[in-house]
């Protein structure tokens, strides 16, 4: 089993089980012998053997080093050369099983443990969300889960950062967006149809995919071919009028349309007969075809089927936008990433850029930022890291589902905006001051419970990106009165039921409420012919 893994590797890390292997690498499950503690051991075989290569795992680590300090994010916990300088090992926390094969057991997922799980992909959405950075290939099988029910989202070679696009130089040709993000099954309209630009509506579309695919037992759009996968879709949803397909700004999204054979309709309420009817609700939300109907995340996370879980407290999200540190919109040579990344490896420090919302404070400025909302100037004060925990008791008798989830501190920064590293060096960051919260500090709380019978399933071989469980000492919540509760959640209801989505066309770029009210025309990114070169463009 360690004849794969180089000397230095085994020395560190007791390789207990082969969980799976590919064309594009293997994993183990390992113990880490310094630490004691379980970690999934993940060989990239020839990381660097083409751009395309190169950049999916340049991506997926710094964001990953970016977004792993979210309870619902998987973890990456160290990343290491090979002997061979062309492999790369990357070290992630352990969990049991992933969404695919608890789906495909059937009998394993309660009503119960569905809502839990899409209220905690709701937060890992958010949090990306926030930061202005798409996921791009949301799926059952890069949803992680363990014995508890807890949720990691894993996989972020696909990932992309919204600012970099809207910020590329006037009067050149925005960059081609990739035209295979995302399993066929769980892409959006937009991306079939070769749209110029899309939103945070395509992870929204695939999240509903998701949610369909826990009621059904099985893929709601399970297409054969890209065309395939459109006809598919078209027979389910309401029909989009013409505005609706003008808004995807799609060259050959007319055309395609008009080409496809009129079959009857099989509405999504006819396939989810045995679900509730929130659940079939949410669900039809968000598989709409113009993307700026579909809910945001943040509606989501008060809608009535997720209700019961939603926390604000738990639920944190960024007031800045991330960049990676090479340009994202071109690929760039196989050294350049490799030798970035090394560089980073070898002084312990990520080269991510956090650009704060509104307006940009100079580095070299001697002056204080303050929080729109607060008086009191940002200083090098440590963090406290916290924990939360979200309970949720199962309707039926035999099993509870319990989350125990842990925040690490938010970035230090100096007086002079500048971002303090864990080895105590400083990291340039231009930075914009904000109305939106800070990741909020916690009370520590935690629960342990049995283990439920998600353990019964196991990750796939080929989409498993992740490592281990963590188990915390018991602690009793403090009840709340019954009268405050019903409050509450009758707020919370009204608050779901009153949800509204924007009717106006679509921008590149979804702005808070804080953000100018100035916005930029959309510009376009250079078209795609590809499997669409047979049909008319749209006059």
């Amino acid at each position: 089993m360690s004849e794969d893994v180089d000397t230095h590797i085994i020395e560190r890390y007791d390789l207990h089980k082969r969980l799976g292997k590919g064309a594009y690498g293997i994993v183990w499950k390992a113990v880490d012998r310094r630490v004691r503690e379980t970690v999934a051991l993940k060989k990239i075989f020839d990381a660097f053997r083409n751009q395309t290569d190169a950049q999916r795992t340049f991506r997926e680590i710094m964001f990953l080093q970016e977004f792993g300090r979210h309870p619902n994010i998987i973890k990456l916990y160290n990343v290491l050369k090979a002997d061979n300088n062309r492999d790369i090992y990357l070290v992630f926390e352990f969990m049991e099983a992933d969404l695919h094969n608890v789906i495909k057991k059937l009998t394993i997922l309660k009503d119960i443990h569905k809502q839990y799980i899409m209220c905690q992909l709701f937060r890992a959405v958010r949090f990306l969300h926030s930061g202005n950075v798409l996921h791009r290939d949301l799926k059952p099988s890069n949803v992680l889960l363990d014995a508890d029910c807890r949720v990691k989202l894993a996989d972020f070679g696909l990932a992309r950062s919204l600012s970099q696009i809207e910020d590329y130089p006037e009067g050149q040709n925005m960059p081609e967006l990739t035209e295979y993000v995302a399993t066929r099954w769980y892409r959006s309209p937009e991306i079939l149809l070769a749209a110029k630009c899309y939103t945070k509506g395509v992870d929204m579309w695939s999240l509903g995919c998701i949610l369909a695919e826990m009621l059904l037992g099985h893929a709601l759009f399970p297409g054969t071919s890209t065309i395939n996968q459109i006809e598919r879709i078209m027979n389910t949803i309401p029909r989009p009028s013409k505005l609706d397909i003008e808004s995807i700004g799609s060259q050959y999204a007319s055309s395609v349309l008009e080409k496809m054979p009129r079959r009857p309709q099989k509405p999504l309420e006819l396939y989810l007969t045995n679900s509730d009817h929130q659940a079939i609700d949410l669900v039809q939300r968000l598989l709409i075809f113009a993307p700026h109907k579909r809910l945001n995340v943040d509606q989501c996370l008060v809608h009535p089927y997720v209700l019961q879980f939603h926390s604000p407290m738990d639920e944190p999200a960024l007031n800045y936008d991330i960049l990676l540190p090479l340009p994202d919109h071109i690929q760039l040579s196989i050294d350049d990433y490799r030798n970035k990344l090394y560089e980073m490896i070898q002084e312990n420090r990520t080269y991510v850029k956090r650009i704060q919302h509104n307006r940009v404070i100079s580095n070299n400025s001697n002056q204080k930022f303050k929080s729109h909302n607060t008086t009191t100037t940002t200083t090098a004060t440590t963090r406290k890291a916290t924990t939360t925990t979200t309970t949720a008791a199962a309707t039926t008798t035999t099993k509870a589902i319990t989350t125990t989830t842990t925040m690490t501190a938010a970035p230090l920064m100096n007086t002079n905006g500048q971002t303090i590293a864990a080895n105590g060096r400083l990291s340039s960051v231009i930075r914009r001051s904000s109305s939106n919260h800070a990741i909020r500090t916690m009370k520590q709380q935690s629960v342990m419970q049995p283990k439920a019978p998600i353990a019964q399933a196991e990750c796939s071989d080929t989409d498993y990106d992740t490592a281990r469980s963590i188990y915390r000492p018991a602690s009793i919540d403090k009840p709340k009165n019954t009268d405050t509760v019903m409050i509450e959640n009758r707020q919370s209801r009204e608050r779901a039921q009153s949800v509204e989505t924007p009717q106006n066309g679509t921008v590149c770029r979804e702005r808070t409420a804080s953000s100018s009210s100035k916005v930029r025309p959309r510009r376009y990114s250079q078209h795609r012919t590809g499997i669409f070169s047979s049909f008319r463009k749209n006059i």
